[in-house]
């Protein structure tokens, strides 16, 4: 495998598909699709070029893709703002429950 084609989500903000071959979405669970909306191309990505790929290592990625005929990028869940400010004034973000 040498190259791969990426989409982005129509319904999720950076969230990316990488696929084996363009427009090809059938090894892809109807049921993700479904929750990532309808794809939007953006690129072909040439696997050679890169030692890593979507954040992982370029061969772990293609042997995902080969496995599961997809490789689904996510963003990372970002942290709360008030939680940072919270941990970083050393308060619990769980206080404890009043008992009666």
């Amino acid at each position: 495998m040498k190259l791969s084609a990426v989409y982005r989500s129509s319904k999720r903000a950076n969230t990316y598909l990488y696929i084996e071959k363009r427009d090809d979405f059938s090894r892809v669970p109807d049921a993700l699709l479904k929750q990532f909306g309808k794809p939007q191309f953006v690129t072909i990505l040439s696997l050679g070029k890169h030692e890593q790929v979507a954040g992982i290592h370029r061969d772990e990625f293609i042997a995902d893709i080969k496995n599961d005929g997809f490789y689904l990028q996510i963003p990372p869940k970002e942290k709360s703002w008030l939680q940072e400010h919270r941990e970083s004034l050393g308060l619990d973000r769980n206080p404890p429950k009043k008992s009666f």
